[in-house]
């Protein structure tokens, strides 16, 4: 019997699928290593690998056969995609073209050695874009967007997702939120075409324009948007719950609830950035990594409170991510300190924070990203991590974040018309 590598329950799925490893057609209690390969779209190579041994059957189940070494160990039903790591240091993978997927090679090699035989290969095709879900590019005033409308006729619920102050229009995580059912608005704000790289002050004015243009998408539901934000991108999630009614529920995934690096200037007010001096910033000798996490003066003296964001004056829902492993800032702390504000004043919030994960808290599978360079900044930033607990932490945070949406944008007071 040929060995067989299959990837249940279809080798195409969307890439936040988990699914079923298994490998048939061995001799019983063979050894051999299983390598994952992934060729980004810049041509870098992530690979992982892991020794098994097949049961008495001549079977693997990654869903219950222990890994005995390599990239990770014990059971992992999928340790061979979020342990992907590329040969040079410091890479991020990261989709570009939401419109192709990745394409995982899983190979069975003989052995635990130099896997010089191969037995048996396929191929694991992962989609940022589900069947049925468009993608619409958005020019309208100032706006630097993406729109990700789900199948069918709708209505759905809204969201904008915002990334962090490395800019650029990022869509991987919208699409995949829209395939899922979400209207989904990925929305640039530096760093993107005539976006600069660095604005002197970013102006409400901006998202307010997204906000009102998801909204007036006649297959939006009328209940009010949601918004994702990653770091920067989180910041401006609350000041956008605070200072906009139309946004219902919030995400915060390694924010602060202060405003951070940039100026937000709105109707009537300006909230400077929170303090903070470079020369704190602390470049290991051995890396070249910047460890950024002291930069920032102590948010708990009275003399910063002027940054805060007034988000008690929200009335929108909050659930607040945070890595404790984050090497990049104090997020945990920062999140902590929110959250107690809300806390006080009445508010219930929720708020996980998790062992072992980094700053960059991404959809399931993508692999944690230790350390790259930062766009803007032209560094290379240490964003923290333990691949293990990152990776479940990824697992748990994406279940929660669409539960938490779904929860608080589906109810409705008013009805609708229909366009």
């Amino acid at each position: 019997m040929a060995v067989r590598v299959m990837v249940l329950p279809s080798p195409k799925c969307l890439f936040d699928d988990p699914v079923q490893i298994r490998v048939a057609g061995l001799l019983p209690q063979q050894e051999v290593t299983l390598r994952a390969s992934l060729l980004d779209e810049s041509g870098e190579l992530f690979q992982a690998h892991a020794r098994y041994r097949a049961g008495s059957n001549g079977e693997l189940d990654l869903s219950r056969s222990p890994s005995l070494g390599g990239s990770y160990s014990g059971v992992e039903p999928t340790g061979l995609l979020w342990s992907l790591q590329s040969k040079a240091p410091y890479k991020r993978l990261a989709k570009r073209n939401v419109l192709t997927p990745y394409c995982v090679d899983l190979e069975v090699y003989e052995g635990h050695g130099d896997m010089s035989c191969l037995l048996g290969k396929c191929t694991n095709e992962r989609w940022f874009l589900g069947e049925g879900v468009k993608r619409i590019p958005v020019r309208e005033g100032r706006l630097k967007a993406t729109l990700f409308v789900p199948a069918g006729p709708g209505p759905f619920p809204g969201l904008i997702d915002l990334y962090g102050s490395g800019g650029g229009l990022v869509e991987y995580r919208a699409s995949l939120l829209a395939s899922r059912g979400f209207m989904t608005l990925a929305l640039a704000y530096m760093a993107f075409e005539d976006l600069p790289a660095v604005p002197e002050v970013l102006e409400m004015s901006y998202f307010e324009e997204a906000m009102n243009f998801l909204l007036n998408q006649h297959q939006v539901k009328d209940t009010g948007i949601g918004i994702l934000g990653l770091s920067k991108g989180a910041d401006l999630a609350l000041s956008m719950a605070t200072f906009l009614p139309g946004i219902k529920a919030v995400v915060s995934i390694s924010g602060s609830g202060f405003n951070s690096f940039i100026p937000l200037k709105g109707d009537g007010f300006t909230i400077p950035t929170h303090p903070y001096n470079l020369g704190r910033a602390k470049t290991s000798d051995d890396s070249g990594l910047v460890d950024f996490s002291d930069v920032l003066d102590d948010h708990r003296d009275p003399a910063t409170w002027d940054c805060r964001i007034p988000v008690e004056r929200s009335s929108a829902k909050f659930l607040f991510l945070s890595g404790r492993d984050d090497r990049n800032w104090k997020s945990d702390l920062y999140c902590q300190d929110v959250v107690q504000r809300l806390q006080q004043c009445g508010r219930e919030v929720e708020f996980c924070s998790y062992p072992g994960a980094g700053h960059l808290l991404e959809p399931p599978y993508l692999p944690l990203c230790q350390a790259s360079i930062h766009k803007v900044l032209g560094m290379f930033v240490h964003w923290g991590g333990q691949w293990r607990e990152h990776a479940r932490a990824q697992e748990d945070a994406w279940r929660r974040i669409q539960a938490f949406f779904w929860q608080h944008l589906m109810d409705s007071d008013i009805p609708k018309s229909k366009l």
